[in-house]
């Protein structure tokens, strides 16, 4: 089945509807206010359900229990997926497979879709927003079964295990001879309480005076040990060369500086 621009036309030779965007869009209003937007969805979601099933079976290369030379591996079981769509959410199955994964093609689009929902959840949360308000905001973004706190816990888990990649990343790929240390404080939730944290950010420039985040750690506040363990987590990773630290004049950073980042000059911000 294929969906394109021509208005309203079948073409049996390819079995083709063609509805554009804008017919589709006012066939889904009048059977709205016609009380059958339940029928489309159900509609939908058998198809949808159907392609799927078929995008399987030709990657695994057989139909359930068929024995086949071109079977690559066998089913095993599903997975539950809601897809939001105009139409109200659609309930799939996604098959799971005993070896490698699969994820239908025609839903790659709704992954992309899902990922910027993940982003307002994910602000939401860093803003303080409780998980109740988090689901009234989902459901006002257009999804009726709003979302669960364990959706919400496995969203949060995704962006720690993010910013884990990114805070643990090798630095060893260029040298830095620069390197820009600053703190600023913020709020955040801990144990269940609102408190300020100091986030201390390093910034490597290379040779050439290309700028990169090279580190991101957050404390209690900026004492000599905590900016010691951030400085030598950096040297672990494979920062090297570094030949002037520009920070300010914090006493416990400065001396910290001094005695991880042998050979290099330390210089004062003259911002600060």
């Amino acid at each position: 089945m294929q969906l394109s621009g021509v208005n309203g036309q079948f073409d049996p030779r390819g079995c083709t509807v063609a509805l554009s965007q804008h017919d589709l869009l006012r066939l889904l209003e009048s059977l709205r206010s016609a009380d059958g937007l339940e029928l489309v969805r159900e509609v939908a979601e058998r198809l949808l359900q159907e392609l799927i099933e078929a995008e399987a079976t030709a990657k695994i290369g057989a139909e359930w229990g068929e024995h086949t030379d071109t079977r690559t591996t066998w089913r095993n079981g599903h997975r539950e997926k809601t897809v939001t769509t105009q139409a109200g959410d659609l309930e799939l199955a996604i098959p799971k497979l005993r070896a490698g994964s699969f994820f239908p093609s025609l839903l790659e689009r709704r992954r992309r879709i899902d990922q910027a929902l993940y982003a307002v959840v994910m602000e939401a949360y860093v803003h303080g927003v409780s998980t109740r308000s988090v689901d009234d905001l989902v459901k006002a973004l257009g999804s009726d079964t709003g979302i669960s706190k364990s959706e919400v816990s496995r969203i949060y888990a995704e962006l720690d295990e993010q910013l884990d990649a990114f805070r643990s990343r090798p630095l060893d790929h260029i040298r830095f001879p620069y390197l820009f240390l600053d703190a600023t404080y913020v709020k955040a939730r801990v144990d269940h309480r609102i408190v300020s944290q100091a986030v201390v950010i390093a910034t490597g420039v290379t040779q050439d005076g290309g700028r990169e985040v090279v580190g991101v750690m957050v404390g209690d506040s900026e004492t000599e040990a905590f900016w010691t363990q951030f400085l030598r987590h950096l040297r672990e990773r494979g920062l090297a060369g570094v030949r002037l630290v520009i920070s300010d004049s914090h006493s416990g950073l400065v001396k910290a500086i001094r005695k991880v980042m042998l050979g290099a000059t330390w210089q004062r911000c003259r911002v600060h």
